[in-house]
């Protein structure tokens, strides 16, 4: 079977202070680090061990994961393991990047946040060029933040036409219709992020075919539903795969909501789900996507 997993381990430090984050400028102990590395090398190796499911890996780390050689390893390992169809990671793309180069591009991929104030915008920039020249998959997004949209209108009119660039409904903060407008205007698929979506009782892939896995192989339906569904490692996750209704009243995270059954996120982003790629028949530009044609969950 086709099988999803967002791994999220340990690592809780980031390099950046965005003030958005709880987890700005935190920093892991040794110790800790050393116990994030060996939880990412156990998933690692038992991702390369499968022979009957066809896997994709999303590492959602707390913290940055690229600064770390450990990740870094092991996106290049998976990107050539035979069993793996795709694998990302969240990155602020602070790390540097030539070792990319030995990585699978067919299979490998990033999704990229700029944070205006955390790093110089020709330098993220400039990363985002390379990343591109080098034929590597990534999308690159923002907060949507008041302050950030002037930056995120920058980023857009820079980044290469086919470079999707995403924006994150702030969280806690509501959009009037006009600024809500003025973030569609770079991304004709906010209207997807702007409130969250209703998922009580709602078709969702998580717990079918997407699971959520902590550093001690712990699997859940998803980052946001606690409930265990047994554990990666003996295998005892097996027999809790089943379709199952949501059971949250709302789903306000990208990578929760992509895999409702009641949005079209999986035809708008076929081939490019994990690193939130949309199909290349879609377009960037705000004009040229039918929103009206696609069933947006309110949040009001």
């Amino acid at each position: 079977m086709d099988l999803t997993l967002l791994y999220r381990g340990p690592l809780a430090s980031c390099d950046y202070d965005c003030p958005y984050c709880p987890f700005a400028k935190r920093r892991d102990s040794r110790d800790q680090l050393r116990a994030d590395r060996a939880a990412l090398d156990r998933f690692t190796a038992w991702v390369h061990e499968q022979r009957d499911d066809r896997i994709s890996v999303l590492f959602t780390p707390w913290g940055e994961g690229l600064v770390r050689s450990w990740y870094r390893r092991a996106l290049v390992e998976l990107s050539r393991a035979p069993g793996v169809g795709r694998v990302a990671i969240q990155t602020n793309l602070s790390c540097r990047t030539e070792w990319l180069g030995e990585a699978d591009r067919d299979t490998v991929a990033l999704w990229c946040t700029y944070h205006p104030g955390q790093t110089p915008y020709q330098r993220f920039l400039g990363k985002t060029r390379d990343l591109a020249a080098a034929g590597i998959r990534f999308s690159v997004g923002v907060v949507g933040l008041p302050g950030h949209l002037e930056h995120a209108r920058r980023l857009r009119a820079d980044l290469p036409e086919h470079i999707y660039l995403w924006i994150n409904a702030a969280e806690d903060h509501s959009y009037t219709d006009a600024e809500a407008a003025d973030w569609t205007a770079v991304d004709p698929l906010f209207p997807f992020s702007r409130d969250p979506h209703h998922s009580l009782g709602r078709a969702c892939r998580t717990g079918a075919s997407v699971l959520s896995v902590d550093g001690d192989g712990t699997v859940h339906r998803c980052h946001f539903v606690k409930e265990p569904l047994g554990n990666l490692y003996d295998g005892s996750y097996r027999e809790a795969l089943r379709p199952r209704p949501c059971p949250r009243t709302l789903c306000d995270c990208h990578i929760g909501y992509v895999h409702l059954e009641t949005l079209p996120l999986y035809d708008v982003f076929a081939g490019g789900v994990l690193e939130r790629i949309p199909a290349p028949g879609i377009r960037h530009e705000p004009v040229a996507l039918p929103l009206p044609k696609f069933p947006i969950a309110s949040g009001t």
